[in-house]
């Protein structure tokens, strides 16, 4: 056989979510909601910003909590799979005429250089790095389990699960169609707008055997750049059921849930940071596609609502998080 395929490049590729940054209005309450409650470990404190990563993740940090005036998403992070793809797809966008920022080592915490852009069709603030520092825990926080960062704590949040996102019936396709063909994202399931059947109403996408990474749905009001919600994951079921249970008890917004969804089959709960109102969805369970044939499964409008809710409360597809994101060419400073 011809060893031309040992010189094959699939080109730049996205390997995983890797953080969001969230502006917060009152950062202690933040803190009790992500680090106390949740579980998640803050790895860094510097000024106003704080780094905070869950028990399962080996990397600096998953959230980056920013205190600011305003309740904004600042950034989501995707980490790629090689450090030659930051630079990969910085030319790609520079080709496609996007404009992107380059961000140096260091501007983030315990991340190396990245690249910063609006994604096309959403004006959602995007950025693409691949160097992540691992540091170890305090000796008091680590696990004896060297497959976790540090002991599992409070509510016991795993990892960073997903992002969901909204931009505009009117670009949706746009914004939709490019994750696909410029980071490689692929198309799990997805549903149609009911009065416009050539529009996308909601599509999940992975780059990952997850059923979806990214989630991007059509905004009713007719909105750009808004968060959904940002996931957390939790081992199972009855964790989730747990966290509804101690959620309750505490100052914390409820959204809907706990329910289970048709798309994805992962149970699920909203919430609100009470330092932000940012929507927080926990997220236990779901089925992983190994397939490399998969073909994207498409919910009919009169079977969509067993899609979002299988059981348990409706979810609201409307509006975005209370917390809001950036727009505009100012979501490109950082």
């Amino acid at each position: 056989m011809s060893r031309n395929s040992d010189r094959y490049d699939p080109g730049p590729q996205i390997a995983q979510c890797g953080a969001v940054n969230l502006g917060v209005t009152d950062i202690e309450k933040s803190l009790f909601f992500f680090r106390d409650t949740l579980g998640m470990e803050e790895v860094e404190r510097r000024g106003n910003v704080s780094y905070l990563r869950c028990y399962q993740e080996l990397g600096h940090h998953s959230l980056v909590l920013t205190e600011q005036a305003e309740a904004v998403v600042n950034a989501y992070s995707f980490r790629v799979k090689r450090p030659q793809d930051v630079e990969l797809f910085y030319e790609e966008l520079k080709r496609q005429e996007i404009e992107v920022l380059e961000l140096p080592a260091g501007a983030e915490a315990g991340r190396g250089a990245a690249i910063r852009f609006l994604l096309p069709g959403g004006d959602h603030p995007f950025e693409l790095y691949y160097d992540i520092d691992k540091p170890r825990a305090p000796q008091h926080m680590r696990s004896r389990l060297p497959s976790n960062s540090s002991k599992r704590r409070g509510l016991g949040v795993r990892r960073i699960d997903h992002f969901n996102i909204q931009t505009s019936p009117s670009t949706i396709n746009q914004a939709e169609r490019w994750v696909r063909e410029t980071l490689g994202f692929k198309r799990r399931e997805f549903a149609y707008l009911p009065d416009h059947p050539e529009t996308i109403m909601a599509s999940w996408m992975s780059v990952t055997p997850q059923v979806h990474d990214l989630a991007i749905v059509a905004n009713r009001l007719e909105k750009t750049a808004q968060m959904h919600h940002v996931a957390f994951n939790l081992q199972d079921f009855s964790d989730a059921l747990t966290a509804a249970d101690v959620l309750r008890d505490l100052d914390v917004s409820y959204g809907v849930g706990p329910g289970k969804h048709g798309v994805g089959q992962a149970m699920y709960l909203y919430i609100h940071d009470p330092g932000s109102d940012h929507r927080v969805e926990i997220y236990a369970g779901g089925y992983l596609i190994f397939d490399p044939d998969w073909e994207a499964i498409e919910w009919k409008p009169a079977d969509f609502p067993e899609g979002l809710t299988w059981y348990g409360d409706p979810i609201d597809t409307t509006t975005g998080s209370r917390g809001r994101d950036t727009t505009g060419s100012a979501g490109l400073r950082r």
